[in-house]
């Protein structure tokens, strides 16, 4: 069972679609218990990162969350998801984050000609490590993935970063650490490409 989790972030239904080509069993839900008898689980989620902390908190799931990691459980974070796995954000304050990966959340900074939020289809360079992880399986490097987001986030540990992207300057578009992955993009927005990152986390 995949388990996509909702703690009031964004609307949830168009990640549920795309889950559901591949896989019968799929479940929204903010429930502990069906976080930790998941098989597979993906915190997806728009908006701000100290409000979504707030509510994973409030909710009582990170807890489920981080037991769920530990246990070697695949993960997937998709955009605001990917960036609440970091130790910490800018984003009002310094704000702290689940801590699953060493490193921050920080601000594209206001440059002349570079809008933010950056909107819209960019491309993907992969790393090396890109060639080791399953979940990138049949994704071509300079795929175009969709975009939407104002922050970005910046790992300590390089050996994570599974693509970049270039917007101002290189920033960190996808991340896998053991079992845990994250994209800044949205895979379930990203066309054929992006349904291939979707299938492939479902094979894991």
């Amino acid at each position: 069972m995949i388990t996509i989790i909702d703690y009031g972030m964004g609307n949830l239904r168009s990640v549920e679609k795309a889950f559901e080509k591949y896989c019968s069993n799929v479940a929204v839900s903010s429930s502990a218990k069906d976080i930790l008898k998941a098989d597979k689980i993906i915190l997806p989620g728009v908006g701000a990162f100290k409000v979504a902390m707030d509510e994973l908190k409030k909710r009582g799931l990170i807890e489920p969350i981080r037991e769920s990691i530990e246990k070697g459980k695949p993960f997937l974070g998709i955009c605001l998801g990917l960036q609440l796995l970091f130790s910490e954000s800018e984003e009002g304050g310094k704000i702290k984050g689940l801590d699953i990966i060493k490193g921050r959340v920080k601000r594209f900074k206001d440059k002349k000609g570079l809008k933010v939020p950056h909107m819209g289809w960019n491309e993907i360079k992969l790393k090396v490590k890109s060639q080791k992880s399953k979940v990138m399986d049949g994704v071509k490097n300079g795929s175009y993935m969709y975009f939407v987001h104002s922050y970005y986030v910046e790992p300590k540990d390089k050996d994570v970063i599974l693509c970049e992207t270039d917007y101002g300057g290189n920033f960190t578009s996808g991340i896998y650490k053991d079992n845990v992955c994250g994209f800044q993009f949205h895979p379930e927005k990203s066309q054929a490409v992006g349904l291939k990152i979707v299938e492939n986390f479902v094979n894991l």
